[in-house]
């Protein structure tokens, strides 16, 4: 269940992961007259300070965020849709409110095979398949929706790794330019779901913080809006 809001009446907490989501978040934030004051890929302070001495941010690991949220440790945060997709299978409480895609960090979902597995003859309703892949929800579903069996083997990393050496015959991996996939002799052969990072929001601190939030969200949707 959502916890209460961050106790704090003083500073609002965002949320955010290192690499990518954190560079394009910069320009949105700037976007609200917010500068980060510190890098984290050099500082090894986990909360950080703003130019809004009432904004800080706390720097979590990608697939933490929407806990983070959820249970009012901060008050919103952003992630990316797959990242979203693995926390709903475990948000019974529906703790999270997700207003604005921002249009940030996009990439795909992607099944992807060694270039001299034949993908086409091992998809058919029935058949079995061993899917290397980090985001369980998304694969489970999307091979049950073809009359598939999967057999799910969770890896964190080097995905790329598990066709090459015979543990599984295909991958579930965000793809972005390709290259690491040809880099590993490895094709992208069907999307599963087109990715983009979220604003999401503590309920809680939606209903007894709105007030503050608000020009922030509207700012970032604002921001985030295409050209």
């Amino acid at each position: 269940m959502t916890q209460a809001a961050n106790p704090s009446t003083e500073t609002l907490t965002l949320a955010l992961s290192k690499g990518r989501i954190f560079e394009e978040t910069l320009p949105l934030l700037a976007a609200a007259g917010v500068e980060v004051t510190e890098d984290p890929e050099k500082s090894r302070k986990l909360i950080l300070p703003t130019s809004d001495p009432a904004l800080r941010l706390l720097i979590v690991r990608a697939s933490d965020v929407p806990t983070y949220v959820q249970y009012g440790a901060a008050d919103f945060g952003i992630a990316g849709k797959d990242v979203l997709y693995e926390h709903s299978a475990h948000d019974e409480g529906g703790g999270l409110y997700q207003p604005i895609d921002l249009n940030i960090a996009r990439c795909k979902l992607c099944v992807a095979v060694r270039q001299d597995f034949d993908y086409a003859a091992a998809i058919h309703p029935g058949a079995r398949l061993r899917v290397a892949t980090k985001y369980v929800q998304a694969a489970r579903e999307h091979f049950a929706a073809k009359g598939m069996h999967v057999d799910i083997i969770k890896l964190y990393g080097s995905m790329e790794l598990a066709p090459l050496v015979g543990l599984a015959d295909a991958i579930v991996d965000l793809v972005s330019t390709g290259g690491t996939l040809r880099a590993n002799n490895l094709v992208a052969v069907e999307d599963v779901m087109p990715i983009s990072s979220r604003l999401i929001v503590n309920r809680a601190s939606l209903k007894t913080r709105g007030a503050r939030l608000q020009p922030l969200l509207d700012a970032f949707a604002h921001a985030s809006l295409p050209a």
